[in-house]
């Protein structure tokens, strides 16, 4: 995905289970990062890409520390106790590939293994091919979110070599946290909210829009949009008008769809070679605004990422 010219990709993987097979999730994952090829992208694979996210049941489990002494500790909220212990945490500072993938502190329970439908944690008992034995899951940080930037590492002071490339594209992670409220897996969701800060690579805006005339509720409204010779259009473009201080693509008050034969050229763009359409929009409000794509000096993006719940127990 190219934001303002940044190529970004998120990455969502379910690694192997059980506390034995740490060497094969390690191996998966940087299996992923390797093999996985983007035909007909201007990046190759998934490290080639400005930002990565990788998220998902990682499935690292706590190693060393028995099951009483890791409650004990999680209901005393010392949960730093046992981040030296985290398999994740560990293989980075061991394995090759994973040098520069960053995460917020785990600064939350461990989001698994839980009691459906309940905020404790694994009670049940297990049955085997001999009846029931009490063999009961260690509480881990198995649900994770992970990011990097391209060609950053940190070196042992913590900071960034290159402070030109972080000038240019900078996430900074903003909250970090899990949601003890869902019951209806044996793990709790994680979510991260980020904030990223980029310097558009794009020169000038793909696509422009005005309004024409005095806009007003009793009638449709008329706005006129061009488009650079290059850009890539689809059928399902489309133009949204959405209510001030709106949250969500779906929270448009009235949209138009973009027509191929409504097509014209205007001399007074201030670009050469661009089309320019006109179309209504129907609205009831005047409490509206255009929602743009629009090219500011220094855009700020705000998105959430989670983990999906399984619905499986391990």
């Amino acid at each position: 995905m190219s934001v303002y010219g940044h190529m970004m990709c998120f990455v969502n993987c379910h690694l192997p289970a059980h506390m034995e097979n740490t060497h094969q999730r390690l191996d998966d994952f940087e299996r992923m990062l390797e093999a996985h090829q983007f035909d007909g992208e201007s990046v190759g694979s998934i490290l080639d890409h400005d930002a990565v996210f990788w998220f998902g049941d990682l499935n690292f489990r706590i190693t060393d520390f028995g099951i009483h002494f890791i409650r004990e500790v999680i209901q005393g909220n010392r949960y730093s106790v046992l981040w030296e212990k985290d398999q994740l945490n560990m293989a980075k500072k061991k394995e090759g590939f994973l040098q520069g993938f960053m995460e917020g502190p785990l600064k939350f329970k461990p989001t698994y293994k839980f009691d459906l439908n309940s905020d404790v944690y694994d009670t049940r008992w297990k049955k085997s091919l001999f009846g029931f034995n009490g063999k009961k899951r260690k509480p881990a940080w198995t649900d994770r979110i992970l990011w990097k930037l391209k060609n950053i590492s940190e070196d042992e002071s913590g900071e960034h070599p290159d402070a030109d490339y972080e000038n240019i594209l900078k996430i900074i992670l903003e909250k970090y946290t899990s949601h003890m409220s869902y019951g209806i897996s044996d793990h709790k969701p994680v979510t991260g909210t980020f904030n990223v800060q980029m310097k558009p690579l794009i020169v000038a805006a793909p696509v422009a829009v005005r309004a024409e005339g005095e806009w007003n509720a009793d009638h449709d409204a008329l706005i006129s949009y061009s488009v650079a010779k290059d850009f890539p259009s689809s059928t399902w473009d489309w133009i949204g008008l959405y209510p001030v201080g709106f949250r969500h693509t779906k929270d448009y008050v009235t949209y138009a769809w973009v027509k191929d034969d409504e097509i014209s050229f205007s001399e007074d763009c201030n670009q050469k070679h661009r089309a320019t359409w006109k179309v209504y929009l129907h609205f009831t409000s005047c409490t509206a605004q255009l929602f743009l794509e629009a090219i500011s000096a220094r855009p700020i993006l705000q998105f959430f990422l989670g983990t999906t719940s399984t619905l499986y127990s391990h």
